[in-house]
């Protein structure tokens, strides 16, 4: 917020000081225009520049119109109104709408509809948003490193949900109250968020889309893990079996911090899954619950794995 309004206080300054330079009536207006047209991304800037030079030049020619027509009378204003707000929103260039209103009220205000009054008006639309279209490209904030904390507190908190989850297995009374689940939840989505803004901000090749694409695998895997604390809660027995996946789990809750995708856990996973066809069949009703429950996580975390070897850089040499 603080850089916004520092961004903001040098495009009026800048935008005010050429209105005056230029010999533009009003040149206080251009200061307005200024602050209208700061955004928070390039992407933005441009797009919202565009919009509004649009709908500030049909407010004009309909204002100019109108006024010609009816002359400058307080009803025509709200003729104004009615006319062109739904057809700029129909349009969709409705964020000019403040803008158009401002070239349009001026021409009011000087009770001059010509061609010269026009062409001032133009000149600061130009001067305002043309400044702050040039400081929104100039420079905008990095926020790579909120990024890399985001990643750093996810991936910290999807290593305890794992290690939780392992203890259960072990030890089928051990309690956990789950809040990791939310907090891991807003870690994503404010990445997520810091993610598309720093695409935004990038007006050459599309940008680099790595964060992006990293807090979207984030988020699928946190709705398995979602599918996984389900299934975890239908253990209520201490199995030999549970033992076995635990330990996974533990593995993995190391390597959910790496970069790279090494396969480990896929291929323990497999030789688990072919271990459990050896073993003995359920004695009682209990026992074939739990461990069907252990055996849908053994499939949940396979697709979990699957979304990570998907997305992830690979490192054949790690296994």
């Amino acid at each position: 917020m603080g850089f916004r309004v520092l961004k903001t206080a040098l495009a009026v300054g800048i935008a005010m000081y050429l209105a005056h330079a230029f010999g533009v009536k009003t040149p206080a207006a251009a200061g307005l225009l200024a602050i209208l047209g700061i955004e928070v991304t390039k992407k933005k800037g441009i797009q919202s520049a565009l919009h509004r030079i649009a709908a500030s030049m049909l407010a004009l020619l309909m204002g100019t119109l109108l006024f010609k027509l009816f002359g400058f009378h307080v009803w025509v204003i709200v003729l104004f109104v009615l006319l062109v707000f739904p057809l700029l929103h129909r349009l969709r260039i409705s964020e000019g709408t403040v803008t158009g209103a401002v070239v349009m009220l001026h021409l009011f205000a000087y009770e001059d509809a010509g061609w010269t009054s026009v062409v001032n008006e133009m000149l600061l639309l130009l001067i305002g948003l043309g400044t702050a279209t040039l400081i929104n490209i100039a420079y905008m904030p990095k926020a790579d490193k909120a990024m890399v904390a985001h990643k750093k507190r996810v991936e910290d908190l999807f290593s305890s949900i794992f290690v939780n989850m392992a203890k259960h297995l072990r030890d089928n009374s051990v309690i956990w109250d789950g809040k990791e689940l939310l907090e891991v939840s807003e870690e994503i989505d404010q990445g997520a968020r810091q993610a598309k803004r720093a695409l935004d901000n990038t007006l050459i090749f599309g940008g680099d889309s790595y964060w992006r694409v990293y807090f979207f695998m984030r988020g699928e895997q946190l709705e398995s893990i979602h599918r996984m604390i389900v299934l975890v809660a239908h253990v209520y027995q201490t199995l030999p079996q549970g033992e076995l996946l635990a330990k996974i789990l533990e593995d993995i809750s190391q390597t959910v911090k790496e970069d790279y995708y090494t396969g480990v856990a896929e291929k323990e996973l497999q030789e688990l899954d072919a271990r459990y066809k050896r073993m003995p069949l359920p004695e009682s009703r209990e026992e074939f619950e739990v461990r069907s429950a252990i055996l849908q996580l053994n499939r949940e975390l396979t697709h979990y794995l699957a979304i990570a070897k998907k997305q992830k850089k690979h490192r054949p040499e790690a296994g």
